[in-house]
């Protein structure tokens, strides 16, 4: 069993940064892929970053390459989203999700996190 709790949304200015971090429960933490999706009102929730389980590989969704970057750091059990030159696109909520292989697709995650509101502004 794994429990994941996010932490480090908030409002922004369009331009700025955000930096999410997701804390895991577990001591299996280190084994699983964890990724970060994103959900707004009415639309299904979208994946936006992955790496594995040793942070090796990482993968991105279109609109997050070059803006953002996932890391992990696997002796604080704890997984980051590094966002940058935000836009109000990017206004959601943002789930961390823990996954057994390297997926992109919400429903292969094991283990969901309650999320997290980012809120970009012009």
């Amino acid at each position: 069993q794994v429990q994941l709790v996010e932490s480090g949304g908030g409002a922004v200015q369009v331009g700025g940064s955000l930096r999410l971090s997701c804390a895991a429960s577990g001591r299996t933490f280190s084994t699983y892929a964890m990724a970060w999706f994103r959900q707004t009102p009415g639309k299904e929730r979208e994946f936006v970053a992955s790496i594995i389980w040793s942070g090796r590989t990482t993968t991105y969704a279109d609109s997050a390459k070059g803006r953002f970057t996932i890391s992990r750091d696997n002796a604080k059990n704890t997984t980051y989203l590094q966002m940058n030159s935000l836009t109000p696109e990017d206004t959601a909520v943002y789930y961390c999700a823990a996954d057994r292989g390297f997926s992109t697709q919400s429903a292969d995650m094991d283990y969901w996190g309650k999320g997290t509101l980012v809120t970009v502004s012009s």
